[in-house]
């Protein structure tokens, strides 16, 4: 498990990588002062312990940077200040810790992480077969934001391809085969909950910046849908 932690207080981040190891001895932490240290790093990590008040960049602008580039690491936001709970959450944040950090809620919570971070991995691990004209393209399921419905043909938008697949697969045998994590939020949109940041009455927004479309008449299915995901694992009960 790889694990960073960022903090521009020496304390706070030996405090953290003392409570990490007390944890599992085995898991590798890198330290980092600044958001820019963390962005640079090009490191792929499974959990990142970050401040949110920092020189430079700080927490919340460096947690939506790496969600727009598709990162998918389990953020936990560590701050004095408990009015930033709500961008934390726009930025798909797992868990807000206050300073000064309690040792037996950090255990929990890192437990909850490690646990969240294992289930995301297996779920990198799913794939789907897609056929598109003359060409096949096998995709970790991570890797989808949404799908979009072209007449006859769907748009399969990822986060690793500039351009987009184009397949005459349908919405329905698309839903059925990425069954769990994805929500038919729209006759024309099947959208990844894995890339949700936020929404609103008619619109859900994804962590690449692109907007989709949420019908009023699911809104409410929708949000129940999503809060399962959310306090499950990522497994929907809906």
């Amino acid at each position: 498990m790889n694990i960073a932690v960022v903090d521009d207080e020496e304390a706070i981040r030996e405090q953290i990588g003392g409570f990490i190891k007390k944890w599992n001895p085995d898991f590798d932490i890198s330290g980092f002062t600044t958001g820019e240290g963390l962005l640079a790093a090009g490191k792929d990590f499974d959990i990142i312990f970050l401040d949110i008040q920092m020189e430079g960049i700080g927490g919340i602008e460096a947690a939506r940077t790496l969600r727009q580039s598709g990162v998918d690491a389990v953020v936990i936001f560590i701050t004095g200040i408990r009015e930033y709970v709500f961008e934390a959450f726009d930025v798909s944040a797992f868990h807000y810790l206050l300073k000064p950090i309690e040792e037996q809620k950090f255990m929990e919570v890192l437990g909850r992480a490690e646990e969240e971070a294992r289930k995301r991995k297996g779920q990198k691990e799913r794939q789907i077969f897609i056929r598109a004209k003359n060409q096949g393209y096998t995709l970790n399921l991570n890797s989808i934001l949404y799908i979009e419905s072209r007449g006859k043909k769907v748009e399969i938008h990822t986060t690793d391809m500039e351009d987009v697949i184009e397949s005459y697969a349908t919405m329905d045998e698309l839903e059925g085969q990425l069954g769990d994590g994805f929500y038919r939020c729209h006759r024309g949109y099947l959208v990844n909950m894995a890339h949700i940041a936020r929404y609103d009455s008619n619109s859900i927004f994804l962590s690449s910046g692109e907007k989709v479309y949420l019908t009023r008449k699911k809104h409410n299915e929708f949000v129940k849908a999503y809060m399962w995901y959310l306090q499950n694992g990522g497994v929907s009960c809906v």
